[in-house]
Order: C-alpha cells, then sequence, then structure tokens
C-alpha cells in the first residue's frame, strides 16, 4: 500500500491546475481569463465589428474570399474556444496561406474594431483589448511558426532590412506597385498616414482602389511606362483616401526589377498650389519702366 503522503502528491499531480501549469511551463499554453458570456457576445456581434472594421479600412478592407478573410474567421473561432474552454489550443492554419504582415495588421484592426463596438454597447472596451492581446499574439506567433507564413515572408537579409529601414524614414509617402497586377506590395508608415490607414493594411490591396476612376487610366500608364524599362520621370497623379476624400499629389516613379516581377516604385508627396501673380487694384498700372515725358 502507498503511503498517504504518496498518495496526496499523486492526487496532487492528477488535479486539472497541475495539467495546466504543465502545458504552460511546455509552451502550450498562455493563461487565459475564461469568459463565456463575452465569447457569446463577440459570437453574436461578429457581423457588427467586420462591417466596423471594413468601414474603417475603405479599399483596404479584404475581400470576402481572401485568405486574410478567412485567416480572420480562424482568429475569431480560435478566440471563441479559448474563452468558452478556459483554453487556448493551437489555431487551425491548414492551407492557410496569406501575407503574414497584412494579416496581423488586419488583426489589430479587428480588435480595435471589437473594442469600438463593446463600449457602444456599454462593455468595457479597453478590458476587451487587453484580454484578446495575448490570442492575438498567440495566433501570430503560430502563423510565423506555419511553413506557408515562412515561405510567404522569405529569407529576411541584412542589407534588405536596411533598404526598408530607410524607406520608413522617408517623410514622403512611399508604394511599391507590381506593374502588371496593380497590387501594392510594400508602402512606408507616411504612405499609410496619407491614406489613412496603417502601413501594413495596405499591403495586397490593388491600388486602383485608392485612384478615383477618372484618374485610373493615367495612372495603369504610368505604370505600363514603368513595365516597359522608361526613365525614372515626375508626373502630377489623384488619389483618394480610405474616406473617399481626394488627395491631389506629385508622384516619382523609378523601375525596380525583382524575380518575377517588375515594381513601379512611387514616392508621393502633396503637389503645391501654382503662386498666384499680383493683380492690378485700384487702376494702378503694374511696375515697369518709366516711360519718358
Amino acid at each position: 500500500m502507498p503511503s498517504k503522503r504518496l498518495q496526496r502528491f499523486e492526487k496532487i499531480a492528477e488535479s486539472p491546475r497541475a495539467a495546466t501549469v504543465r502545458r504552460i511551463i511546455r509552451g502550450r499554453l498562455r493563461p487565459v481569463k475564461s469568459n463565456r458570456d463575452l465569447a457569446g457576445w463577440l459570437i453574436s456581434q461578429r457581423n457588427a465589428i467586420e462591417a466596423a472594421m471594413n468601414e474603417r479600412l475603405g479599399p483596404a478592407a479584404p475581400g470576402a474570399s481572401s485568405p486574410e478573410a478567412e485567416a480572420l474567421r480562424r482568429f475569431r473561432t480560435f478566440v471563441s474556444t479559448a474563452l468558452m474552454r478556459d483554453d487556448a489550443p493551437p489555431p487551425a492554419l491548414d492551407g492557410l496561406r496569406v501575407n503574414q504582415r497584412r494579416t496581423e495588421a488586419l488583426l489589430l484592426a479587428w480588435i480595435d474594431a471589437a473594442g469600438e463596438a463593446a463600449l457602444a454597447s456599454e462593455r468595457d472596451g479597453n478590458g476587451l483589448r487587453n484580454l484578446l492581446a495575448p490570442l492575438a499574439q498567440q495566433f501570430k506567433l503560430h502563423l510565423r511558426s506555419s511553413s506557408p507564413g515562412r515561405k510567404s515572408r522569405g529569407a529576411p537579409r541584412a542589407k534588405r532590412r536596411a533598404v526598408v529601414a530607410a524607406i520608413d524614414r522617408v517623410a514622403e509617402g512611399f508604394l511599391a506597385i507590381d506593374t502588371d497586377t496593380g497590387i501594392i506590395e510594400d508602402a512606408n508608415p507616411a504612405a499609410g498616414a496619407l491614406l489613412g490607414l496603417n502601413r501594413d493594411e495596405l499591403l495586397g490591396v490593388d491600388a486602383m482602389s485608392f485612384v478615383p476612376e477618372a484618374a485610373r487610366g493615367t495612372l495603369w500608364r504610368e505604370l505600363d511606362a514603368v513595365g516597359e524599362g522608361v526613365e525614372a520621370h515626375v508626373f502630377a497623379t489623384t488619389l483618394q483616401d480610405s474616406r473617399g476624400a481626394p488627395l491631389d499629389l506629385v508622384a516619382s516613379s523609378t523601375r525596380y526589377a525583382a524575380r518575377n516581377k517588375t515594381l513601379a516604385l512611387l514616392l508621393l508627396r502633396p503637389a503645391t498650389p501654382k503662386p498666384q501673380h499680383a493683380s492690378v487694384t485700384n487702376g494702378a498700372a503694374p511696375a515697369g519702366p518709366i516711360a519718358s515725358a
């Protein structure tokens, strides 16, 4: 017969709390506050949260059938499961191929929209954001460690990191656009601020969705010219931000040939209005040489 002390230790080792501690130690679980009511509320408000997020993102909102929209659906399932079960099992990411930077930005946008919806329902919006933040972080870690995520990121290189850091410090808006598809491949924070979004929310978005219909033909011609090898040049263009407000800009374009695509690197700055000439007032003659008597 085992001693009472041994029986007591075996009982402790088999308790649910001990199992939870073992999972935390092994890195499989981060403790999550159980809140079944909150999980039910998030499920019931999913359409309202998504609509609020899409309204803020405007043209950068993910399409209903896009990989990023599927990632958001899986994140919602992951959050609901974690809150209902007081457990955070690894999310299901099988077959999911997404732009990692854009997906992570969309996760934050969804959490912000959920927080605003909570405030509108007289709930603790900040508390909800704080509760969802570690779950979003865990989802990101699983996304980064998945093989599709690693492949979509590519191998980090010191030279590339230096170039990206330099572009991020530029005060002008920067967009790298695929000349064949018109898809935004990269952007800097200034471009995001110009268009009323976070930088990573622009990635993978059709650049023409930020261009008024009347000006799209002009921008397509400029992209075609870059793709055909035209030297760097400056041109005037009009964009619109995520709210639809027009932006008159001056763009300078440079060609960059990647492995399997050609990118147009655009630097954007606000167009300066032309100076107005001084008008003649009170019948006074403009200044000039004095006429001889």
